[in-house]
């Protein structure tokens, strides 16, 4: 097994420490966050990502809901499960189980990127009830042509091999190639969140869960299903998104009855770690009609 990030040493600056706890779910062992008051509100991070990348939001919707930041399976401090429980429907399950454990019921649902695609598939397999899902720059559609072939084996290969996987951590210790990562995206995040993914991508642990997840991914059937989804889709969209296109959210709002696109201007993939008052500002308005 590749080594994690280690609590007391990665962990010891992270975002909202003191409301971190991990537990043990049948074979499962999970980090996660659980702040605030008011109606549960689950938070999903996206691929590569942990429930740090909450941290400039969770003071602004903290006051309105409890949030349940979960490190999803094989990220961050959570344990990396077997191969099937690193696919959607497996992850799906596994949070699922998670949120039996702590008798949770979460009336609302925020998914950055791939977080999003999990929260419609928990949805659409009748493991959650939400009253609504807000994706941040939702990753619903899958690759297409060559790279839908060439992205998974890819990803399995690189995943097969120790010396690539410590090649990308021993790498990830250049502080330059954490930011040219992340300004990939088309966002400028701020040091100290840049600081949390170095500390990320420098455990090879994080790096093989990351790559098992890609391995594993498959959207096609979620996409196939998403017309049947019932529960209100708020697409929040960065403009300048460059992994997930504004196009690609618009184009979902054809094929989802009850899909709604907002435009996030001036902010990339990781806008809520960008800019959490904005994003906080448009998933407050969204659901101020569900309060009342």
């Amino acid at each position: 097994m590749y080594q994690k990030p280690k609590w007391n040493r990665e962990g010891v600056n992270w975002p909202n420490r003191d409301s971190s706890r991990f537990i043990q779910v049948g074979n499962q062992k999970w980090h996660l966050q659980t702040i605030g008051q008011g109606p549960p509100l689950l938070m999903l991070h996206g691929t590569g990502s942990s429930c740090h990348s909450w941290a400039g939001i969770v003071p602004l919707l903290a006051a309105h809901y409890t949030l349940i930041m979960p490190d999803l399976p094989g990220h961050g401090f959570t344990q990396t499960p077997p191969e099937i429980g690193q696919s959607l429907p497996g992850m799906a399950g596994l949070l699922r189980d998670l949120l039996s454990a702590l008798d949770i019921k979460p009336e609302i649902v925020i998914g950055h990127s791939a977080g999003a695609a999990i929260a419609a598939e928990m949805t659409l397999a009748g493991y959650i009830h939400p009253h609504a899902i807000i994706a941040i720059n939702g990753a619903f559609q899958p690759f297409k042509g060559l790279a839908a072939l060439l992205f998974p084996v890819a990803a399995h290969v690189l995943g097969l091999n120790p010396i690539t996987i410590y090649a990308v951590a021993e790498g990830a210790k250049d502080r330059r190639r954490i930011e040219r990562l992340m300004r990939s995206t088309g966002s400028v995040i701020p040091d100290d969140m840049l600081a949390r993914y170095r500390d990320l991508f420098t455990a090879p642990g994080h790096v093989a869960g990351l790559l098992g997840m890609m391995a594993n991914w498959n959207l096609a059937p979620l996409v196939k299903n998403m017309a049947n989804l019932k529960t209100p889709l708020y697409l929040l969209s960065g403009s300048k998104d460059a992994a997930v296109t504004p196009a690609s959210a618009q184009a979902l709002c054809q094929t989802v009855p009850n899909a709604r696109f907002i435009n996030l201007p001036e902010l990339g993939h990781l806008a809520h770690e960008e800019n959490p008052h904005a994003v906080a500002a448009a998933v407050l308005a969204v659901l101020a009609p569900a309060k009342t």
